[in-house]
C-alpha cells in the first residue's frame, strides 16, 4: 500500500488510459492530449510521487517506487488493466511497470523513454551531471538524481510485453535514435514513428502528435 496519494484527474468515460509525465513536470503536460483522448477513453492524468500536487512521501524517490505507486493506485481504485501513455519518465516509469506487471497492461506508448543514462544525449547528460553537483536544493538533486543514475531496463526484460504499443520520439529528441529503435525492437510487434520535432514533440506539435496517437489506437481493440 503506498504512503501518499497521488494527485490525478480525470476526464472522459470508456476504458482507462493513464498518463505518466515526465521528470519535473506534472499531469498538465498533457493539456493538448487530454480532451483528444478523453473522446473514447476515461484519462487519468496522474502527479508521479513529488511531482506537481502529489505528495513526497517517505519511500524512495525512485522510478522503480513510481511504477510501484502507479500498481498500488490501480489497485486502490479497482483498475484491474489499463492503456499506459507515458513521456520521458513516465515511459521509464512505464516501462517498469509493465515489465513487473504485464497483464495489467491494455496497451502501452512509450514517447521518449530510455533504458538507462546512456540512453540520453550525451551532452545533456553532462549538463545535468554538473548541475547536479552543485544544486543544495533536495528536490531539485532527486530529480536530477532521476536522470543521471536511472533507469537500469535490461532491454530482453521487455519481451514480456504482448499488448499493442507504440514507440513515439522526436526526430531531434534528447534520446538518441538508435536508442529508441532498441526499445522498439525489444517489444514484439511494437510499432515505431519519429515526428519532427523535440523530445517534447507533444507539448510542440500536438496536431500531429494525437494524429500519430489517433492512428495507433485506431487499430487497439
Amino acid at each position: 500500500m503506498s504512503d501518499i496519494a497521488l494527485y490525478y484527474e480525470t476526464s472522459g468515460r470508456g476504458e482507462a488510459l493513464i498518463l505518466l509525465h515526465g521528470n519535473g513536470e506534472a499531469h498538465s503536460y498533457f493539456c493538448n492530449q487530454i480532451p483528444f483522448l478523453s473522446e473514447r477513453f476515461t484519462v487519468y492524468a496522474l502527479d508521479t510521487r513529488g511531482h506537481g500536487q502529489s505528495q513526497m512521501g517517505e519511500k524512495p524517490f525512485t522510478l522503480s517506487q513510481f511504477a510501484d505507486d502507479l500498481r498500488d493506485w490501480m489497485d486502490e481504485r479497482g483498475i484491474r488493466r489499463a492503456h499506459v501513455l507515458g513521456f520521458s519518465d513516465g515511459a521509464n516509469i512505464a516501462m517498469l511497470f509493465a515489465i513487473r506487471n504485464p497483464e495489467r497492461l491494455l496497451s502501452l506508448v512509450l514517447n521518449s523513454g530510455n533504458l538507462d543514462p546512456s540512453g540520453l544525449d550525451p551532452a545533456f547528460l553532462r549538463e545535468i551531471t554538473e548541475a547536479q553537483k552543485h544544486t543544495r536544493d533536495a528536490r531539485e538533486s532527486g530529480l536530477l538524481k532521476l536522470m543521471t543514475e536511472e533507469p537500469h531496463i535490461d532491454p530482453k526484460a521487455l519481451s514480456v510485453i504482448h499488448v499493442p504499443t507504440l514507440v513515439i520520439a522526436g526526430t531531434d529528441d534528447l534520446i538518441p535514435p538508435e536508442h529508441t529503435r532498441l526499445i522498439a525492437n525489444s517489444i514484439q510487434d511494437a510499432r515505431l514513428v519519429f515526428l519532427r520535432g523535440t523530445h517534447a514533440v507533444a507539448e510542440e506539435d500536438p496536431g500531429v502528435f494525437n494524429a500519430a496517437l489517433a492512428a495507433f489506437y485506431h487499430n487497439v481493440s
